[in-house]
């Protein structure tokens, strides 16, 4: 049956113009089949009045870690069941808070993959979460950030352990074989591994080469987590599709992705709730590593903004205390290092959709789209902290779901 939504503020996510007592049609198929402004189709039984609110598109978080608790941040020796339950728990909480579509990018067990096909499937019964694409085991070096584990046999719980080309291929192929949509690639350390710095540089230059060639043949993307320079511009050289974080990136590669078309996933909050909550609560090496490059990894995010590199919605969620439900705060930040309230809208939708190849059916509210929508007491353009509400209206296909 088709549904009328009416009497609402309208920004689709297309430009920056709202429409004002606009109307729109959800057919059967979760798909807006028409739309427009003052009087609305008479001939459609459902109608649902929206009192004058705000709609825009739901978030696609392009960044989530949904095996990871915020809190206790354990990441070593967990089994496929606590993993299991933390990520239905944490999906959950993402689409609560807006977010109606996420890529996982690292997930141990492959549970991202299992639970994505099980949600195609129609497998997981009444739990309400987003939709989901999947990275499944991210591929790190032995040693390197993605190395959580003790095991030696190059095919740990967390990640594939990958040290030559050959070994990248062979990964890349059973991420492929089992249903992974991205590869997720370590080119370089990070702030939670204990055994490297964020500027070393980890996988190859050849070896990140081989994931890219692997896995465009294949019709899947690849997201480099890389916040050294050097591990940037060996990730951009690659051909990736992301760069994840990209803490020291370079006059040189800011030039070169925008050239390329390459995107940036920012993940400001990341690094913002390791500095606001962590003391006392992490380990130390993780708040030394943090309060050295936090300034200049948010003054050049703000250059590549500024310098027009395409950036993506991702959070880095469910590392520490970057809560799933507090996602929306990422806006905030991008809008206080050089985005607009616009581009932090379109980064959280019609971008990430780009990037994730779904732009065909998600992330803007257009004619045969998904009715993937939020509803908001206040009008986000003005201000981007209007999505942050907690008792906002998410609707996934039409169907109301918080």
């Amino acid at each position: 049956m088709d549904k009328l939504f009416f009497n609402c503020n309208l920004f689709d996510g297309t430009n920056s113009t709202l429409f004002k007592d606009a109307w729109f049609v959800v057919n059967s198929k979760g798909r807006i089949s028409n739309y427009g402004t003052s009087e609305p189709p008479h001939n459609i039984v459902k109608k649902i009045d929206l009192n004058g609110k705000y709609v825009m598109p739901g978030l696609i978080n392009a960044h989530t870690h949904i095996m990871m608790n915020p809190i206790t941040n354990k990441t070593e020796y967990l089994t496929e069941t606590e993993i299991t339950v933390q990520a239905l728990h944490n999906l959950e909480l993402l689409l609560k808070s807006g977010q109606t579509y996420i890529r996982d990018c690292g997930c141990a067990f492959n549970v991202d993959i299992q639970l994505a096909r099980l949600s195609q499937n129609n497998g997981l019964f009444n739990f309400k979460i987003p939709e989901i694409m999947p990275s499944g085991r991210p591929l790190s070096m032995t040693g390197g950030h993605g190395d959580f584990t003790e095991g030696i046999d190059g095919c740990s719980t967390w990640g594939y352990l990958t040290d030559s080309p050959n070994e990248v291929r062979k990964a890349v192929r059973n991420a492929f074989k089992l249903g992974a949509k991205n590869i997720k690639v370590m080119a370089t350390g990070g702030v939670m591994s204990a055994t490297d710095q964020i500027d070393d540089t980890e996988l190859s230059l050849e070896e990140l080469k081989m994931a890219v060639t692997e896995a465009h043949s294949k019709h899947m993307t690849v997201a480099a987590h890389a916040e050294g320079g050097v591990g940037i511009h060996n990730a951009v050289m690659a051909g990736v599709d992301s760069i994840e974080h990209g803490s020291y990136i370079s006059d040189e590669d800011i030039t070169i992705m925008k050239k390329q078309g390459t995107f940036l996933v920012p993940t400001l909050i990341a690094a913002w709730t390791i500095a606001e909550y962590g003391e006392g609560k992490l380990p130390q090496y993780m708040l030394d590593k943090t309060k050295a490059f936090i300034e200049e990894y948010f003054k050049n995010i703000e250059k590549a903004i500024k310098n027009g590199v395409k950036f993506a919605f991702g959070t880095d969620a469910g590392t520490p205390f970057n809560k799933f439900e507090e996602a929306p705060y990422e806006l905030q930040l991008l809008v206080q290092n050089g985005a607009t309230n616009f581009q932090a809208l379109q980064a959280a939708g019609k971008l990430s959709s780009e990037l994730l190849g779904i732009d065909a059916d998600y992330g803007t509210l257009e004619l045969g789209k998904f009715a993937d929508f939020l509803v908001l007491d206040d009008n986000p353009l003005i201000d981007v902290k209007a999505v942050q509400q907690n008792n906002k209206q998410v609707y996934k296909k039409g169907h109301r779901m918080f």
